[in-house]
């Protein structure tokens, strides 16, 4: 990588951590980054509204590909002192959302200078956090004939600069899931005259280990508590609302659907028996992201080219990743490029993302637009 784009990158990076935004709001964040590019690159742009995309393009009948980085942050205080710390109180990138995206900016500069084979796509994506970006900006897939799709993400406790990749599922399946019921209140003397909902909720608890025990799964299947709330702090009256949260995820999604199914059938049957009503509602749903073993081969390939350390990933993370979107529209495949054995995680206060690992990200991904052009000769 050209040292002069290095430093432009980091450069971009850090005022990238200065002003984090949140899933659905990366105004400044979105614009900071078409400025860049149109101040450094000559590439087409193409703002799609809460996300963008920049194109190289080599010609009509040339293959199409595209690399992805996402750039909001999360509601996490920045923790440690840093130069170019957060600006925002409780807002902070502590993912690394702000390394990924200028990782892709240095990659378009490169492609922009020395050109290449193929049309390049540079995707700029909102919410990852949440899982509304990858679903929203799947369109861009068909739109564009994209024939393959590449993304990294940083992580600790990997060697550093180290390429993790895995074939198959990389990323769980998972979704927040609520469920709400209504029965009948009454005096908190006479609770048999109503209907309270905290032990439907308690019996659909108790139902949850059966729900995911390994032999009854193929893969790993989980089920957390994320709140019961039920009435309000008023000794005299008998409860008669209250919803269950629960985050439900697998290693494959048709199981995540099953175990969804099964909440959804108990908790019915209770409604209906305890004369109840009661309603479902989903959000920051993401899909199990699979690689496709053609595209995390070529991953290892270009590693390899570049003499990067490949490492096999064991199993895959339990933390989701809405790039899985992405590879239910085309082939494609994500690995994790390492920040060092004992950095800081990710989502904790003492992490700032390792731009060290920037320009292995870039040399990865000139590896792979350029071994795609192999491919063509």
């Amino acid at each position: 990588m050209e040292q002069q784009n290095l430093a432009l990158v980091i450069g971009l990076r850090r005022e990238l951590h200065q002003h984090p935004e949140l899933s659905n709001h990366e105004t400044w964040t979105k614009q900071h980054l078409i400025d860049f590019l149109k101040a450094n690159t000559k590439l087409e742009i193409i703002d799609r509204g809460r996300w963008f995309y920049a194109v190289y393009r080599a010609g009509e009948h040339k293959k199409n590909i595209a690399f992805r980085a996402d750039f909001d942050a999360i509601k996490m205080n920045e923790g440690i002192e840093l130069p170019h710390a957060s600006v925002f109180p409780g807002i902070s990138h502590k993912c690394g959302h702000d390394g990924h995206s200028a990782s892709l900016a240095g990659f378009a500069l490169e492609i922009d200078q020395k050109g290449a084979d193929k049309n390049i796509f540079f995707l700029f994506q909102h919410a990852e956090e949440t899982g509304d970006g990858a679903a929203e900006c799947a369109v861009f897939i068909k739109e564009n004939g994209i024939e393959e799709i590449f993304a990294y993400h940083n992580m600790s406790g990997m060697a550093l600069k180290s390429i993790n990749v895995i074939d198959g599922a990389s990323n769980c399946a998972s979704k927040g899931m609520i469920i709400q019921m209504e029965g009948r209140p009454s005096h908190a003397s006479e609770p048999e005259k109503g209907v309270n909902p905290a032990f439907a909720f308690a019996k659909i608890i108790d139902a949850i280990p059966d729900f995911i025990a390994p032999e009854k799964n193929e893969g790993m299947v989980l089920c957390t508590v994320i709140q019961v709330n039920v009435g309000e702090k008023a000794f005299g009256v008998n409860a008669s609302r209250g919803e269950l949260l629960l985050t439900i995820r697998a290693l494959y999604e048709a199981e995540m659907d099953r175990l969804q199914q099964n909440l959804e059938k108990l908790a019915s049957s209770l409604a209906e028996d305890q004369g109840m009503t009661v309603s479902f509602s989903y959000q920051d749903y993401f899909p199990e992201t699979f690689n496709h073993k053609e595209s995390s081969d070529k991953i290892r390939k270009a590693a390899d080219s570049k003499g990067f350390e490949v490492v096999e990933m064991a199993e895959a993370f339990r933390g989701s990743e809405d790039f899985g979107h992405y590879l239910k529209e085309t082939k494609g495949a994500i690995c994790y490029i390492g920040n060092g054995m004992d950095y800081p995680n990710i989502h904790s206060f003492k992490y700032d993302f390792n731009d060290e690992i920037i320009e292995t990200a870039v040399e990865l991904f000139k590896a792979l637009a350029e071994m795609q052009g192999e491919e063509d000769n």
